[in-house]
């Protein structure tokens, strides 16, 4: 399986109201970088470990420099990363960095996006996987899988990508919808509604720290 591990920020641009609230208790109570590493490390070292992407905003990995920051992600057995800011031809040396280590580079497309955007952006990153935003805004949103997302779709399958799909999927219907379409569907604020709608005298984020 995959798991994408986003590690907090404080303007977290792409992310709704849930993720938000999120980050803004992990950063309050004292969050950092060096935190989420070491989360990483443990889950990579389970004998059921997945395939953990980390996904990151620009800043994260720009301020500690981004082979410094790569050559981390590698050494803590990450297979991949994300970085929705740092687009393939306005990378920092990203892309490259990530061939030189073996790390994946997933770049971030919204469906709306020309087939002739998807094309260059695939050629440019010379990534195998793709993250596509089903809607344009932020996440958390119910999102409705439109004929023009299918038709998108369909065109990143015929390509050869590894295709992964987010932003607002939150039902059974939506991911089956999907599947015939896609390789992998992320769920990221429907997960952490369930957190924090749990009964009063749970912690939400027990299970987390554990």
């Amino acid at each position: 399986g995959l798991l994408e591990v986003q590690f907090p920020f404080s303007d977290p641009t792409a992310d709704g109201v849930y993720i938000q609230r999120a980050c803004a208790d992990a950063l309050t109570a004292g969050f950092t970088v060096d935190d989420g590493f070491r989360l990483v490390e443990r889950l990579v070292q389970r004998a059921d470990a997945p395939q953990v992407f980390v996904m990151v905003y620009a800043n994260l990995a720009f301020r500690p420099g981004i082979e410094p920051f790569m050559a981390r992600c590698q050494g803590a057995g990450v297979r991949g990363v994300i970085v929705p800011d740092l687009p393939p031809d306005y990378d920092e040396g990203l892309y490259a960095t990530g061939r030189d280590l073996g790390l994946e580079v997933v770049p971030v497309v919204p469906v709306t996006a020309q087939v002739e955007r998807l094309r260059t952006v695939l050629e440019t990153s010379r990534s195998r996987f793709l993250y596509t935003a089903l809607r344009k805004g932020v996440t958390g949103g119910y999102t409705h899988i439109s004929e023009e997302s299918v038709r998108f779709l369909q065109e990143a399958k015929s390509l050869g990508v590894s295709t992964m799909a987010g932003f607002g999927i939150s039902e059974r219907a939506q991911v089956e919808a999907l599947a015939p379409l896609v390789d992998t569907v992320i769920v990221g604020s429907a997960f952490i509604r369930a957190l924090l709608e749990a009964p009063e005298d749970a912690d939400p984020y027990r299970t987390v720290r554990d």
